[in-house]
């Protein structure tokens, strides 16, 4: 038998079949599917094991709100009062936030993949061609990794910052400081109504900043019903903070290095702050990863189909999951396309079943436009999933929209003395099923379950009155929702 040379070793050892580029929840969960159902998988990742969401958005974010929201849940009810009524202690929260933040370390994380039984590669990762991947790896230099079936591009998104005069200097907030800084800030400016801009907003508020939220439109959480922005911005302006919308930013300073900065607005108006964040949207992290040599522009989001393959490469060999292929940002939906991917690559790569990429096939991402939930872990909380009321009427469905006062719900009494929220489902008239289903008010994340699985599986309303709730829970809204739609 012929000697095997060094590189043909190194080749063997860098080939897989399936080549994950980012190791956030999305890349991981693609590799672990992938490898579950016997195919070999190599991750690469360039941070830290676990990415945004583990330790600059999901878990610390929630981590700093939690505390936030027990409070205001105690101070509604009788006897918690007085006890709940001191502030918030700022250092225990911090600490507890850097707990969930794993402190910035991956090595647990790390540990997970070598027991799950997928190769790690910490480096930079671009793309040479069709399914070859270099690896710069910092002093051990390069590594070429070859993919027998697919190369999954998963490397989520960044923040965007405004092309403002004087921004670069100022040192603004990102998500990432807002949801990392080790001190309150004594004033925080929040520019941006969307998800990161209210959830911050509510956060530092409560730690003991003096937030002004800037939003340039008429009102918060643009995307979801109107009435979840207005309770939102109701709830803040209770805390003390200073809600401003239809204002815009012109320009910010900051001229002393520790000092404090200067919103310009654009009617003149100057407002000064500690710290600003700016939550003003993200990007694709796409810029330097190769799409060139793949016939793409670098720095684009990538488009795909239903099973998350990219429509602009031949041969069908690429995908882009989570953020990058901008259906769905949320780290939920990542993970979930993620299964969908790992399931299609294996059954493409041993050929035994073909795919089923009908809606709600096993090969097809048909939530990213039919279910997708999402929770706003404000106070109160806002949650939602499928279509709003105006996106339903934009899609040319035939509908009826049914809005209940979830305060008035025997539950909702029990849970919280004044407690403030509203309910809305939006019905299909010509299949009598639910299009979507938005809940506001403490603690209605955890309805939200059941409105995603009556909005994917397209249950009939005629069965849903079957679905009885327990007494005396929150839940019992869904029973007066269907009694005010039968009227």
């Amino acid at each position: 038998m012929p000697a095997t040379t060094g590189t043909e070793e190194a080749t063997a050892r860098d080939t897989y079949d399936v080549v994950v580029l980012g190791a956030g929840p999305t890349g991981e969960n693609v590799a672990d599917r992938a490898h579950a159902l016997g195919l070999s998988a190599v991750i690469v990742e360039s941070e830290l094991v676990g990415g945004e969401c583990s330790y600059w958005a999901c878990m610390p974010s929630k981590a700093l709100l939690r505390p936030v929201t027990a409070r205001a849940d105690a101070r509604r009810v009788p006897g918690l009062l007085q006890a709940a009524a001191a502030p918030l202690d700022s250092k225990a929260v911090l600490a507890h936030r850097d707990a969930f933040a794993s402190h910035w370390k991956d090595d647990g994380q790390v540990r997970w993949l070598d027991s799950a039984g997928i190769d790690f590669v910490r480096g930079r990762a671009r793309l040479d061609g069709p399914r070859r991947v270099v690896v710069a790896t910092g002093g051990e230099g390069e590594r070429v990794l070859t993919a027998r079936h697919a190369v999954a591009v998963c490397t989520g998104s960044r923040a965007v910052l405004p092309d403002l005069p004087g921004l670069a200097d100022a040192r603004p907030w990102t998500s990432r400081e807002a949801t990392s800084a080790q001190s309150v800030p004594p004033r925080l400016a929040v520019v941006g109504g969307g998800v990161v801009g209210v959830e911050m907003a509510t956060a530092w508020q409560a730690l003991g900043s003096r937030v002004t939220l800037l939003v340039r439109g008429g009102g918060l959480l643009p995307k979801m019903e109107p009435f979840a922005g207005e309770l939102v911005a109701e709830s803040l302006a209770e805390m003390g903070a200073t809600v401003r919308t239809g204002v815009s930013v012109s320009a910010v300073r900051r001229e002393m290095l520790n000092g404090p900065a200067t919103v310009v607005l654009d009617t003149g108006e100057e407002l000064v702050a500690d710290e600003i964040l700016f939550a003003t949207g993200r990007a694709p992290r796409t810029d330097d990863i190769g799409l060139e040599t793949v016939g793409l522009e670098p720095g684009s989001w990538l488009e795909t189909d239903d099973t998350c393959r990219v429509t602009g490469v031949a041969d069908g060999w690429l995908y882009a999951v989570g953020d990058v292929n901008h259906r769905a940002l949320l780290t939920h939906q990542g993970k979930y396309q993620a299964r969908i991917v790992g399931a299609a690559i294996a059954a493409q790569a041993q050929g035994t079943t073909a795919l089923d990429t009908g809606r709600w096939g096993a090969h097809a991402a048909t939530a990213d436009t039919a279910a997708v939930p999402q929770v706003v872990f404000t106070d109160p909380e806002a949650a939602s999933v499928g279509l709003t009321a105006a996106e339903a009427e934009r899609a040319g469905h035939r509908t009826r929209v049914v809005d209940f006062d979830l305060g008035s719900v025997a539950g909702a009494g029990l849970y919280a003395d004044g407690y403030r929220g509203r309910a809305r489902m939006v019905v299909d008239l010509d299949r009598e099923t639910l299009l979507g289903v938005t809940f506001v008010g403490p603690a209605v994340g955890e309805l939200l379950h059941s409105a995603t699985v009556a909005v994917a599986g397209e249950v009939p309303v005629d069965r849903l009155w079957h679905a009885v709730p327990a007494y005396p829970t929150i839940s019992e809204v869904w029973l007066r929702l269907l009694e005010t739609y039968r009227g």
